[in-house]
């Protein structure tokens, strides 16, 4: 094989390849995308700003000026040489809130509606002057003026703003990656020509007390997904905005994306809005910009809508607290115990019913032309401004309220607005009690004080995955992904991974508590799992001779022999180990998307030779492709099943980063990023090409060069699977539908969720051809570098 050398270098193409220009991230400003419309339109209904009005569709026009003034800018020079093809975006689509879809995080509630209910629909209605139009670039002048020896710097809400980032037309297919990396860069650049300088906070817990919100929404996530499904098979394609869900794992890789664009990027070791408020507040920031109304509650920062932000203008609303003070007659003293009456994310509103009865009762200025929520809000606002603000009285209330049990949670709303150095004349200095931060030292499961400052160290500078919550609390979540639950061949992402996650466990976790691996606790969505309670994992030791590695060595020795043992305990993960010299030939993201395949192809029998070729077709075809050459592709119709494949693939990659961070890093995160691997609308180009039995030649796009490495990565792949006794056979799908006998005939659901095995028990159901590994002609092997690895080769390409 002569060659193989080239595939070395095959994902280095030109960064991100050309980009559109002048994005104008629609998402980001509801309305009409005119100018001169108005920032803060009423909201006669007294709901959520969020939600928002219809907009006519715009466009922006890649040869042309933005349809709403936006700029063009030319490709900064170090982009793909080549001419970029003409990309259009729809721009100002509507894009109304899905309860709980915006976050597709193992830590997601979704932000844009926590916070007060109907909050920032009130101020929209009650109080517009309350919602200012500003122009970021005159503050920023200002700020500069005010500080001049520190930069204006905005500390963003990023679990707010992911929904309106992702602005690419296709959103089904499992994510347009390269775009979307392209608005990012697009967004930060726009900001840093203003001399603004970005921040970047997203979740990294889910609290306790928010733990039965971030289930219900689980659920409703769960019937939406459902639905969407039913559309796409009805009709073949993707449906409209109001369906809209965002691609799987989107806030993940949206962290590691932004690092990579040289960005300030922070994970929470507590709840993101109060970490938010925290930094804004300490380092004096030109504002915050997101959209949750609790940011109307903390004295922190000016607070700027996301939803309402034109990014061509830099123009948006900011909201003023003291405005929606002087509507209400309150102080700002006044505003935590004000939310916490209204409920919020500790105060349940199913326990202040009576008390807005009394308040509603007893509040004389009443309008009947507001609904009932405004109503609330209005006399409850009159009820706190005529008590004391004093301990006594929040005791009082206490007191009225049916808290049950749990007497403390007003007092608990109320500190969670309450941050560093702030006081409050509700709650005196020594009944403060301030919760620790999530994991810290003493509860941790990890003992090893330098090993755990090193996982918080990395957790919160965004540089690895989940692995400061399994070693801080032991417990771990994941939301919902597109994945279709009566398509019973293919099991949930969370159960296919799960014996990879085991191992991960045991790298993390065999040395704690006295030889003793603690158990795991999992809270991932998949048919079935009604997250009652955490399902308890246990972990279980990678098939590696004479055991696992210890963290120490993983995370901190040096040399060639550690660096081996690093590969090799991230491949025994997905009992791979035995492939490591020929995967270590591969350049490391095709290694990587290797590994990941072969384990799927391992886990689930019904994959077939079909998916196999699309999967290897991808990888090969997205080289060198840009963001603007993909945007153009367009699909004649959708595959229901590959819209599932696709959330299932690129949830593995989550997989793979946690397998990456646990075993010390033998791969640098951005070699397992969605944009190197992976774009949603070309997967189903080649999968349904494939069950098409379209020809090699049209699968690869005429590409002759890269017939040889296909059938060698194909090569790999079925030769790991065999040693395993996973033979992979052909089963054209067509453009129709598995019928229910074929389905009840697989029906390779996993009974058993802690199986020490990667191999599926039900790997000889299929019918069909065996596919048999090709023998490429002229195989031959030659010495690569001083650690000995072995590199193939094949024709140049």
């Amino acid at each position: 094989m002569q060659g193989w050398d080239s595939i070395l270098f095959f994902f280095y193409p030109n960064r991100f390849g050309a980009r559109p220009c002048h994005l104008l991230l629609p998402g980001l400003f509801w309305g009409t995308m005119s100018p001169s419309a108005p920032l803060c339109p009423h909201n006669a209904g007294g709901h959520q700003a969020a939600d928002p009005p219809p907009a006519p569709g715009r466009h922006c026009d890649a040869n042309g000026p933005a349809a709403a003034g936006g700029r063009h800018r030319s490709p900064p020079s170090r982009r793909s040489p080549g001419p970029a093809r003409p990309c259009r975006y729809a721009h100002a689509r509507l894009r109304p809130r899905r309860s709980g879809s915006a976050r597709s995080d193992c830590c997601e509630l979704q932000k844009s509606t926590m916070g007060i209910k109907g909050l920032q629909g009130f101020v929209a209605r009650v109080c517009p002057d309350a919602c200012r139009t500003v122009d970021l670039k005159e503050m920023a002048e200002k700020h500069r003026i005010d500080h001049p020896d520190v930069l204006p710097v905005i500390v963003v809400d990023a679990m707010s703003c992911v929904r309106r980032w992702y602005t690419p037309e296709s959103w089904v297919c499992g994510g347009q990656w390269r775009e979307y990396l392209a608005v990012l860069e697009d967004f930060i650049e726009t900001f840093k020509a203003a001399g603004i300088e970005l921040v970047f906070y997203f979740d990294g817990v889910v609290e306790e007390k928010k733990r039965d919100e971030w289930i219900k929404r689980r659920q409703q996530n769960n019937r939406e997904i459902a639905n969407l499904f039913q559309f796409i098979k009805a009709h073949r394609k993707q449906p409209g905005r109001e369906m809209f869900v965002l691609p799987s794992a989107l806030p993940t890789f949206t962290r590691f994306a932004l690092k990579a664009l040289g960005q300030k990027t922070v994970c929470t070791l507590q709840e993101a809005d109060f970490e938010v408020a925290a930094y804004g507040l300490q380092h004096n920031c030109m504002g915050i910009l997101g959209q949750d109304s609790d940011y109307l509650i903390y004295n922190t920062s000016p607070y700027f809508s996301i939803e309402k932000l034109c990014l061509d203008r830099l123009v948006t609303v900011m909201y003023s607290r003291e405005d929606l003070c002087r509507v209400l007659g309150l102080s700002m003293k006044h505003l935590p115990l004000f939310a916490c009456l209204l409920g919020n994310d500790v105060v349940p509103e199913n326990l202040l019913e009576g008390f807005w009865h009394k308040c509603l009762v007893t509040c004389s200025s009443r309008n009947r032309s507001y609904n009932r929520r405004t109503s609330i809000i209005l006399a409850v606002a009159n009820y706190i401004s005529k008590i004391p603000c004093s301990y006594s009285s929040l005791k009082h209330l206490e007191g009225m309220l049916p808290l049950g049990s749990d007497n403390t949670l007003l007092h608990r709303g109320m500190e969670s607005y309450l941050l560093p150095g702030q006081q409050s004349p509700w709650i005196p200095p020594d009944a403060r009690n301030f919760k620790m931060s999530s994991g810290q030292e003493g509860t941790a499961m990890c003992r090893d004080k330098e090993i755990f400052q090193l996982a918080k160290e990395h957790h919160i500078q965004s540089e690895n995955y989940a692995i400061f919550n399994i070693l801080s609390n032991g417990e771990l979540e994941c939301s919902n992904s597109l994945e279709d639950d009566c398509d019973t061949e293919i099991p949930g992402q969370a159960l296919i991974y799960r014996p990879a996650r085991q191992h991960i466990y045991s790298v993390l976790l065999e040395s704690e508590k006295d030889g003793a691996c603690p158990l795991v606790k999992e809270w991932f969505v998949y048919c079935g799992n009604t997250l009652e309670q955490p399902e308890l994992i246990q972990p279980l030791q990678p098939p590696i001779p004479g055991g696992t590695p210890n963290l120490k060595t993983l995370w901190f020795a040096k040399g060639p022999d550690v660096e081996k043992q690093r590969y090799s305990t991230f491949l025994a993960c997905f009992h791979l180990q035995d492939a490591m010299e020929e995967l270590q030939a591969l350049e490391a993201p095709v290694a990587a998307f290797c590994c990941l395949l072969t384990y799927l192809m391992m886990q689930v029998s019904s994959l077939s030779l079909e998916d196999l070729n699309a999967f290897v077709a991808l990888i090969l075809c997205l080289r060198g492709k840009s963001a603007a050459e993909l945007a153009t592709l367009q699909l004649v119709q959708v595959d229901p099943r590959a819209v599932h494949l696709g959330a299932v693939l690129v949830r593995g990659l989550t997989t793979l980063l946690m397998a990456n961070s646990a075993c010390g890093f033998p791969f640098s995160m951005d070699d397992l990023m969605p944009w190197k691997v992976f774009d949603g609308k070309l997967f189903q180009e080649k999968y349904q090409k494939s069950h098409r039995s379209c020809s090699l030649e049209e699968l690869l796009e005429g590409n002759e060069s890269l017939y040889t490495p296909f059938q060698n990565l194909k090569a790999l792949i079925c030769k790991a699977c065999a040693l395993k006794k996973r033979t992979i056979q052909s089963r054209p799908r067509g453009n129709g539908f598995i019928t229910e006998t074929h389905q009840r005939e697989l029906n390779p659901r996993f009974q058993q969720t802690h199986r020490s095995s990667l191999v599926s028990p039900y790997h000889n159901q299929m019918r069909g051809n065996l596919w048999r590994n090709p023998q490429p002609q002229g195989r031959r092997y030659r010495s690569g570098h001083s650690d000995q690895r072995r590199r193939f080769q094949v024709p140049p390409w």
